[in-house]
């Protein structure tokens, strides 16, 4: 048997249609052991960020105080600082009206248009890499940091005048309109998923001294103040709804100018988190929070990341073929269903249960009121066979309440507290943008999602049926053997 599933192992390895020449990436076979549960699939959970997606994110558009830029069909602005010429790697198209808001000096929405791309290039831990362009004059910058998303907000911030271009662990240095400056780099907080949002401590050249903030809309609006400007609040809510109608990743970005007093206080209480023995990443998210307070909104930006070539039709195949598919993200409800229809996942034919619930009671009368929904659908059909396409749609905190109620074992057994690849029966890894972390703690991997049509469909099957045929083998030839005898 094992000989058997070594065979079966190379016949994958060496199949072409589960080679990927874009990255030169083959098919890896990191467990012998279970080459026939592969035919055994029923479910599919699947990340979409760098899945599904191609995880090379574009900026697309912006809102800026309450108004929304999303003609971006120039190109980008070349950023000069004596007779030089930056150049970044990511090309970003622009919106005109930004641009020349951005450049109008004498109005306070130009204001508040520089201090969001200031905000955008240095709320972040990228690293600028120069190097030499074709002629003496041009410095070709390449972003290089862990996340994609502020990869694309920096050199969206670029192409607006805004170049980042030097980075040290004090200080960095912004082409700002082709003048150099240098900013302080006082305090950082990273993002972490409990928090959802990042922030950075400026000191600027005028002496002033400014929080920058950006995170998840749901994060965000809870920490500015909202009544500075309201109707610029209201209406980038409604900007946000739009993007992530389209699709988009959205983040909100916001500031504050700190006091003196303030700086100190934060300074002291963090420089006390930093050192603390036990419990500091609560101590720090608590620093963090208490500073993270009274933003003044600045805007929001909207970043497409398109979906790996042939997707849509993957997913189709694997429903025909009776799979459920599950796609885990963590973006907003709108995003998640339009990238939904993107994909193939939904369909207008499909009846949408949506579980979005903020109380334990009222998800489970959400719960007990989708059931009845689906018993009184099944109801409608005269033949049983007929299946009614439902689809379900279940945001965070219901998915909380639900594995914290006796309906857990209904939903998803043994779920808490294990992570998505050690929870699966077959661990799949996509090699791609984000590093090998997934490749590393799967069972098997390659390189597009596409790829799973013919694992799962083709050899799946034949490693189930052979895997079959050679157990009743063996039973048959040991049974032949002893009968034999008598």
């Amino acid at each position: 048997m094992e000989l058997v599933r070594l065979g079966q192992a190379y016949f994958m390895i060496r199949d072409a249609r589960l080679y990927d020449a874009a990255s030169n990436t083959r098919f890896q076979c990191r467990a012998l052991n279970i080459n026939e549960d592969l035919g055994q699939v029923k479910c599919v959970f699947s990340d979409k960020t760098g899945t599904l997606t191609q995880n090379k994110m574009e900026f697309r558009c912006a809102s800026v105080d309450g108004v929304d830029y999303s003609d971006v069909t120039q190109p980008a602005v070349v950023a000069q600082e004596g007779g030089r010429i930056w150049a970044p790697k990511i090309l970003v198209n622009t919106d005109t009206d930004l641009v020349k808001l951005i450049r109008a000096d004498d109005t306070d929405q130009g204001k508040y248009a520089r201090e969001f791309f200031l905000a955008l290039a240095t709320c972040n831990t990228i690293v600028p890499m120069t190097s030499d362009g074709p002629d003496p004059r041009t410095k070709v910058i390449d972003y290089q940091g862990e996340s994609p998303d502020e990869q694309a907000l920096v050199a969206a911030a670029a192409a607006y005048g805004f170049v980042l271009v030097e980075r040290t662990s004090g200080h960095i240095v912004i082409d700002v309109l082709g003048e150099k400056q240098r900013y302080d780099v006082l305090g950082l907080h990273e993002f972490d998923s409990d928090r959802k949002r990042m922030s950075v401590i400026i000191g600027c050249p005028d002496k002033t001294v400014k929080l920058f903030v950006k995170g998840a809309d749901n994060s965000m609006f809870g920490i500015i103040d909202k009544t500075l400007n309201s109707d610029v609040v209201q209406a980038t809510e409604k900007h946000l709804h739009s993007y992530s109608s389209l699709g988009l990743r959205t983040l909100v970005i916001g500031v504050r100018e700190l006091s003196q007093e303030e700086f100190l206080e934060w300074q002291m209480a963090y420089e006390k988190a930093s050192t603390a023995l036990l419990g500091r990443g609560n101590l720090l998210r608590g620093v963090a929070a208490n500073i993270e307070r009274n933003l003044r909104l600045l805007g929001a930006s909207g970043i497409e990341d398109k979906l790996q070539d042939g997707v849509p039709e993957a997913i189709e195949k694997l429903r025909q073929a009776g799979i459920k598919v599950w796609v885990l993200t963590g973006d907003k409800q709108e995003t998640a269903i339009s990238i939904g229809f993107s994909c193939k996942l939904l369909t207008r034919e499909m009846t949408q249960i949506v579980v979005n619930s903020y109380s334990r009671e009222s998800c489970r009368k959400s719960l007990d009121d989708a059931i009845s929904m689906v018993k009184k659908l099944r109801s409608f059909s005269s033949d049983p066979q007929v299946r009614v396409p439902l689809a379900l749609i279940i945001d965070g905190n219901s998915l909380v309440y639900i594995f914290d109620s006796e309906r857990e074992e209904q939903v998803w057994n043994r779920a808490n507290d294990v992570s998505m690849i050690q929870m699966a029966d077959v661990g799949i890894g996509i090699s791609g943008q984000e590093g090998r972390q997934a490749v590393m703690a799967s069972d098997f991997a390659m390189g597009q999602f596409r790829f799973l049509v013919p694992l799962l469909l083709v050899h799946g099957h034949w490693n189930y049926q052979r895997m079959g045929y050679m157990i009743l083998y063996n039973f048959y030839r040991n049974a032949t053997f002893v009968f034999v005898l008598f």
